[in-house]
């Protein structure tokens, strides 16, 4: 029996020719023979020109999700294996870890199907009738290819709906355990298959946690301690750990900016100390570059040189984990889950950075607003208690001290702001805009003068040139200059398909922020 044919009106066949894998119900002017509900067909030019293959529904409004750009080709075990092969052949190659995100749905040539490996255990979810329909070959394909111990469904998502489908979760093969651990950036998380968020992580911002490293050292200076040498038989127990040379001894330096006991600069001093390293053992003279605070005493604190950090939205406390790894000197992790909070608490555990992060259950909106408060309070008394030391007489106003302050009123060298989807669908844009504007506009405020804003956003509604615009206006209202230092989207492993604009979801943005008076 022949298969289907859909043909295309006239002017409906340039998005397929250039590469969409989506043919709407408007696009197709007939049908030419049956087909079952998630059935391979055959798409054609109204003069029957071939243009693709895919699996069709017609309870959906995307009629027909491409597989292939060639007749004749099956949706059977055999093309999900080979396919499954070119998966695992690009992940091997731009990564360097086996835990991520494996089948990226139509940008990996197979629509309707997220795998992410998580261990030894796979996560599927299966989003179309096609797909779904063709489970029991898909299970032995990824078995064959990736041979895992345990493949779990999460096809609990909405969009099964619009295909006609019921959610479904659960195992589909081997042993599943509920929660496992995987290494991400060199550090280790645990992972909730079952109740985690969509697959259980969100893998898509491995490459940008990673980019925050620049982020997390740089400011021992605004605390007022500088590198300085010293005679090493004169430091206190513990020094080595705070010096930036490694306990590399330097042969004293005579005069100039480099003489001993004036502060220098890291870098040129520290490469001069391995010149005169061995030199400065033989003749005894020996120096150490350490970090010594504004009244003269060496700091034996080893992050004294690190950033304060705000994550909010933390979700499983991903780059607060990266932010401790880097060097920040004290994180504030914070997401208004209680669940949430406790994944994240046992995975900065695990990693031992407990007595640098402090745990917030809290409306990140509700956090911003009442820190900022605190910093508009603190201002204001000490606005009217200034004013009041230089007037004298009846007119001078006080500040009733006896009245508690509000609480809040923190800042931070780098607060980092990754919320939820605002926009799920093109009809929540503005009121996205309108979120997304206020929880930029409060976190700014709270960057310490020349610290950094690390913000995004993962609604594909919400376009760049809107994402800015927003964070732009934001600025405005704020009285901050903002300067972008780092663009960029999701990771290796979320390939996108040029001119699928719905592969383009994800935002991310590091700025500088600095006050514009």
């Amino acid at each position: 029996m022949s298969r289907a044919k859909l043909y295309l009106f006239k002017k409906k066949t340039r998005r397929l020719e250039q590469g969409q894998p989506w043919v709407y119900a408007g696009e197709i002017e007939r049908m030419e023979g049956e087909a079952e509900p998630g059935a391979m067909v055959d798409v054609l030019a109204s003069n029957g020109r071939y243009l693709a293959s895919g699996y069709w529904n017609p309870a959906s409004q995307i009629r027909v999700r491409v597989i292939a750009r060639q007749p004749e080709v099956e949706l059977d075990e055999i093309f999900l294996t080979a396919k499954l092969q070119e998966c695992r052949a690009h992940r091997e190659r731009f990564l360097n870890e086996r835990d991520c995100r494996l089948v990226y749905g139509e940008a990996d040539y197979l629509p309707g199907l997220v795998v992410d490996r998580f261990a030894d255990v796979l996560v599927v979810q299966i989003l179309t009738l096609g797909m779904d329909l063709r489970r029991e070959e898909l299970v032995k394909a990824l078995v064959s290819v990736f041979q895992p111990k345990g493949i779990y469904e999460r096809s609990d998502v909405g969009v099964r709906k619009l295909e006609g489908l019921e959610e479904r979760t659960g195992v589909l093969y081997g042993d599943c355990p509920r929660i496992v651990e995987i290494v991400e950036n060199g550090i280790v998380m645990e992972v909730d298959l079952v109740e985690g968020q969509k697959t259980g992580y969100f893998y898509d911002q491995r490459e940008n946690r990673a980019s925050i490293e620049p982020l997390m050292k740089g400011w021992g200076a605004r605390s007022g301690i500088s590198l300085e040498q010293r005679p090493v038989d004169e430091l206190p127990d513990g020094w080595e750990a705070a010096s930036p040379s490694g306990a590399i001894f330097a042969k004293k330096v005579e005069g100039g900016a480099a003489a001993a006991g004036q502060a220098v600069a890291g870098n040129s001093l520290m490469a001069e100390s391995r010149i005169h390293a061995q030199e400065a053992e033989q003749d005894g003279s020996r120096m150490a570059l350490v970090p010594v605070n504004r009244g003269g005493k060496v700091v034996t604190y080893p992050l004294w040189d690190g950033a304060t950090v705000l994550e909010c939205f933390a979700h499983t406390g991903s780059f607060t984990l990266h932010a401790c790894k880097y060097g920040a000197k004290k994180v504030t992790c914070l997401d208004v889950s209680e669940h949430a909070i406790e994944t994240a608490r046992r995975n900065v555990e695990r990693n031992g950075f407990s007595d640098r992060v402090e745990f917030v259950v809290d409306d990140a909106f509700q956090y911003l607003r009442q820190q900022m408060k605190g910093i508009e309070e603190r201002t204001f008394r000490a606005g009217v208690a200034a004013g009041a030391a230089g007037t004298k007489g009846a007119g001078a106003k006080s500040v009733d001290t006896s009245k508690p302050m509000s609480g809040g009123g923190r800042t931070w060298d780098v607060v980092i702001l990754d919320p939820p989807a605002f926009a799920k669908t093109k009809g929540a844009v503005e009121g996205a805009c309108r979120g997304y504007k206020d929880i930029n506009l409060h976190g700014m405020k709270l960057v310490n003068e020349g610290g950094y804003l690390v913000t995004a956003s993962c609604s594909y509604h919400m376009k760049p040139e809107l994402f800015l615009e927003t964070i732009q206006d934001a600025a405005a209202d704020a009285g901050k200059s903002l300067r972008l230092i780092e663009w960029r989207a999701a990771g290796k492993d979320h390939p996108q398909l040029l001119g699928v604009a719905e592969g383009h979801y994800l935002k991310f943005a590091v700025f500088e922020v600095r006050s514009l008076a």
